[in-house]
């Protein structure tokens, strides 16, 4: 690569990790043509930009961060970076699915909010994180549980007084046998 190739490389690096919220370092050592394609595609329908880097420009793009001293051990071999831009886990999850199925297909690192995690973590702990619509979901049950829980007091004498009805037609009937 020319010097403004790789200048213009290092700057594209630096605007995707600047506007990530998460990023993931893979090795595909060894992996054919079809299978990287089908990682892609993967990644791809999950909203996350997959890139084949040099780990010398990655250096560059991430100096001055604190998170480039802990992943220069990771940057090692060939690497490849899926960033996500719209929730933390979406390319540790599917990344965590194609490791299963590609046994090649590695997980060097992560990154979130300069916080570098290992692989054990990203698998672990990023890629079990909950979705955005799962957040919302538990958010919306959280603040629904107290409102429920006050309707059926309020219900619950009127409820009772019904079934108070029901025993005494229910002696009365007997009563006539």
């Amino acid at each position: 690569m020319q010097r403004t190739e790789k200048q213009t490389e290092v700057d594209l690096l630096k605007d995707r990790f600047g506007r990530m919220i998460s990023a993931v370092f893979v090795d595909f050592q060894g992996m054919d043509v079809a299978s990287v394609s089908n990682v892609r595609d993967e990644l791809r329908k999950a909203r996350v930009e997959y890139r084949v880097v040099k780990n010398t420009l990655v250096r560059r793009a991430l100096e001055g961060q604190k998170a480039v001293a802990k992943l220069v051990a990771q940057l090692r071999g060939m690497t490849a970076v899926a960033w996500s831009f719209e929730e933390p886990g979406s390319a540790a999850k599917v990344l965590k699915e194609l490791t299963r199925k590609h046994d090649k297909l590695k997980v060097k690192a992560g990154l979130i909010e300069g916080d570098v995690l290992d692989a054990r973590g990203v698998l672990e702990h990023l890629a079990t994180m909950p979705g955005r619509d799962e957040l919302r979901a538990m958010l919306l049950a959280t603040m629904q549980a107290p409102l429920q829980q006050f309707l059926q007091l309020l219900s619950a004498p009127t409820q009772n007084f019904v079934y108070l009805l029901k025993a005494r037609e229910g002696e009365q009937e007997q009563a006539k046998s």
